[in-house]
């Protein structure tokens, strides 16, 4: 196999967009030219009223490969992406959500605009860029690491990097709930995961999706929004396709550490729920794909079948 064919793929992907962005500003002056004509003017007595132009600005298409390319270059990709340890998803040559995430997993470690989109400067920093360094390199050979300040998580197993995925944490905003007033905020420090729950877990904040308890009621959960900035209100949410693999990947007790904020008390000083008071649903999340194998962990889950319905999200 060619291990150079992703690098080389990408490298024509960036000249072809180098190319794309030229050919659309040339189009451009063509047209501003093309629209420049010399009339004459004749004297007459009639009157004449001229009606005002009607003009159509259309959005802009952003450049660059994003949700729905497919081929080779989206292939390229993937790989590139895989390679490095972020999670892509299905290496299908088809950009869907999951590369989305990937992207922007990328784009929040290197430091780039946070579109989710293989823009230009996304394309040009894959040719050189190295999996991310580890934060806490005698954290342990199976741990998790949080970086609040670039809002990504780093996946640890036997050792060695295993996954990252993007992340949003708690929005340091004001909020009420039940009468009770609180910020929303991902406290820092060493923790590790007390307790874990298989499915949907409906607390009084929404619905948190397998969620893995480590500081008292602030959990690592699936979550149908995970934008690039903090906005959660106080868990650490993940994307809904990475939500299964990493519950089953991550076991009871892994050290979890939350790196670039401040030692703080827990909201609402909220406690993981009890196996009496868990309200959880066997009910499935989206559809996930994923290049890692789950491995067997133990759980002290609980299943119920009563429900909450809520529109907010931890």
């Amino acid at each position: 196999m060619d291990h150079h064919a992703p690098t080389n793929r990408l490298t024509a992907a960036a000249v072809l967009l180098a190319v794309g962005l030229a050919a659309c500003s040339h189009a451009s002056g063509e047209s501003a030219v093309s629209s420049t004509t010399t009339s004459s003017t004749t004297t007459s007595s009639s009157t004449t009223t001229t009606a005002p132009a009607t003009t159509t600005t259309l959005k802009p298409i952003p450049p660059g490969l994003g949700k729905g390319s497919k081929g080779p270059d989206v292939l390229a990709l993937e790989q590139r992406l895989t390679s490095l340890h972020y999670d892509a998803g299905k290496v299908d040559g088809t950009f869907d959500g999951t590369t989305a995430f990937a992207v922007m997993a990328f784009q929040k470690v290197e430091g780039l605009a946070r579109t989710g989109r293989a823009t230009k400067d996304v394309v040009d920093k894959l040719q050189t860029a190295g999996a991310p360094g580890a934060m806490m390199g005698d954290g342990g050979a199976n741990r998790v690491e949080v970086d609040l300040k670039r809002q990504v998580l780093f996946l640890y197993k036997d050792g060695a990097l295993l996954r990252v995925l993007p992340v949003s944490t708690g929005s340091g905003k004001h909020y009420c709930v039940d009468g009770q007033c609180a910020t929303a905020v991902t406290p820092g420090g060493s923790f590790h995961i007390s307790r874990k729950i298989n499915g949907i877990r409906v607390s009084r904040l929404g619905q948190l999706w397998n969620p893995l308890y480590f500081n008292g009621g602030i959990a690592i959960h699936g979550a149908p929004s995970v934008p690039g900035y903090p906005a959660s209100h106080g868990c650490v949410r993940i994307p809904m396709a990475a939500s299964k693999w990493f519950f089953d990947t991550v076991a009871s007790g892994t050290a979890v550490y939350v790196l670039g904020g401040p030692k703080a008390p827990v909201p609402f000083n909220e406690q993981a729920p009890s196996d009496a008071g868990a309200t959880t649903t066997t009910a499935k999340p989206t559809t996930t794909s994923s290049t890692i194998a789950p491995t067997t962990t133990s759980s002290t889950s609980t299943t119920s079948t009563s429900t909450t319905s809520t529109t907010l999200t931890p």
